[in-house]
């Protein structure tokens, strides 16, 4: 057997079926985060402050509902039942929204969310099953299905993009739906080959399964209708979601203090403290299909060799870094680490909100020379704030991941791989916060808004670098919680 034979042979089974369902299953989730502020403001008329904070809400919901999806699968509903059943509230969701109306957007919205919000743990759990907790190659797994993922939001970027250059909205969310139906397709093909392993629900039989079963329907059923009233009344809703976060963050450290085997207990601490330099990171990056494209849309002259650049696109140099950096980054860490380098936890998330404060300081500095008579800055520098803030991104977010396999007691591995999204989803409700400081003119003239934005980006720029540098000062005391 030659060489990449080998390699072949070593892959464990389902991986590259969960590497394919990412790309497709990503499609839906690139179109809507990317086009949701956009159709809000241009076709339905919102404020700014409106889309901004109903684009932090389905951020919130998004990955606030991970830590749900956490506990239903395995239990109630099989990973990959839970899968599909989320997909297929995914296609009537864009299928709703696609209709062009008010109500089919809450609805819309309710629908997909349910779906997304339940069914990404799922993929998660069931590609760190196939792993042994001592197992190495689960880091280069995880790195290889987020630049799988990655391929899907470059597609599902590139073709909104185009589309929404006409404002062809009822287009780009249908074409979201044919995107969703083809992950249903790929699971239902390999459905045995996902099949979950050593999980409470593999456990059960007869009568007591069925049960179980029915539960997890029924909650798939009844989230739909919630999710489409909490979305018509979104300023209580947002103070709701962030209570319900902090709630679940004091339990999270009552259960640490509690756990009563020593070494997992410092493991769950480091858990803790990286959950919160986390927090910093994902609340900056959240702004990018809020804030941060309104600013674009407003202040940055979106035009390269004299080719229009369309809004979702500039979220592809994002994706782009991901896809090629991915697989280049997990072959450069398993050679630094042979030769005894010592690459771990801490400094990747360090150096992640490190890149990140950089990548916002090139904002201002972009708005500080921006052309004196439109205001506009230079593509440039967007251009620059977006390939620091992937590179940051492919430190943290794929090894956040993988490490809930190292750090996380085995009984509670899905409940903080939910907890962990439900991070993301408090910074979605942070960065809708950010995002809405700054009120975009009727005028849409860049030089009334260029100073607020420079102000609001030095602030968070400084605020993450801050949390960077004091991360940096914390190694050594987290590799020995982590031992």
């Amino acid at each position: 057997m030659n060489r990449p034979q080998q390699r072949l042979a070593g892959i464990p089974e389902g991986s590259a079926v969960l590497f394919t369902i990412q790309v497709f299953a990503t499609l839906g989730f690139a179109v809507l985060q990317s086009t949701l502020v956009l159709y809000a403001t241009r076709r339905l008329g919102f404020a700014s402050e409106q889309a901004a904070l109903m684009m932090g809400l389905f951020g919130a919901f998004n990955y606030g509902l991970h830590l749900f999806g956490g506990y239903l699968g395995g239990r109630f509903l099989s990973n990959r039942n839970l899968f599909v059943g989320g997909m297929v509230l995914q296609v009537l969701g864009c299928g709703a929204i696609a209709g062009g109306s008010l109500a089919g957007l809450y609805w819309g919205l309710a629908l997909f969310l349910t779906g997304s919000g339940l069914n990404v743990t799922c993929v998660n759990m069931m590609l760190t099953q196939r792993f042994a907790p001592e197992d190495d190659r689960r880091e280069a797994a995880f790195l290889w299905n987020y630049a799988g993922m990655n391929v899907g939001f470059f597609v599902g970027f590139t073709v909104a993009g185009h589309y929404q250059l006409g404002e062809a909205y009822s287009t780009i969310f249908w074409f979201a739906t044919l995107g969703n139906a083809g992950a249903i397709v790929v699971a239902l093909l390999f459905w045995r080959t996902l099949a979950d392993r050593d999980t409470p629900l593999s456990q059960r039989q007869g009568r007591d399964f069925w049960a179980r079963f029915a539960v997890g329907v029924a909650v798939l059923v009844g989230l739909v209708p919630l999710l489409a009233w909490l979305l018509q009344h979104p300023g209580d809703t947002a103070i709701g979601l962030k209570a319900l976060c902090y709630a679940v963050g004091v339990a999270l450290l009552v259960l640490t203090l509690r756990h009563p085997v020593l070494a997992e207990k410092r493991r769950m601490q480091a858990y803790l403290v990286l959950a919160l330099g986390s927090l910093v990171f994902w609340s900056l990056y959240q702004m990018a299909p809020n804030g941060l494209q309104m600013y674009a849309v407003g202040n940055v002259w979106m035009n390269v060799w004299g080719v229009p650049v369309a809004p979702q696109w500039v979220q592809n140099i994002n994706t782009v870094v991901i896809v090629i950096g991915g697989p280049l980054l997990a072959a450069l860490f398993a050679r630094w680490r042979r030769r005894g380098w010592p690459v771990d936890i801490p400094m990747q998330f360090s150096g992640a909100l490190l890149l990140m404060g950089l990548g916002f300081l090139a904002l201002p500095l972009g708005i500080h020379l921006a052309d004196p008579a439109t205001g506009r800055a230079d593509f440039a520098w967007l251009f620059l704030s977006y390939v620091l803030q992937g590179v940051g991104e492919l430190l943290i977010s794929p090894v956040g991941y993988a490490m809930i396999g190292r750090l996380a007691p085995r009984q509670y591995q899905g409940v903080m791989m939910g907890s962990w999204m439900l991070v993301t989803g408090l910074a979605s409700l942070y960065a809708g916060d950010f995002s809405g400081m700054v009120t975009q003119p009727v005028d849409g003239a860049a030089l009334s808004t260029n100073p607020l934005y420079a102000t609001l980006f030095t602030q968070l720029a400084v605020g993450c670098l801050l949390t960077g540098a004091v991360m940096w000062g914390l190694r050594p005391w987290l590799r020995r919680l982590i031992g």
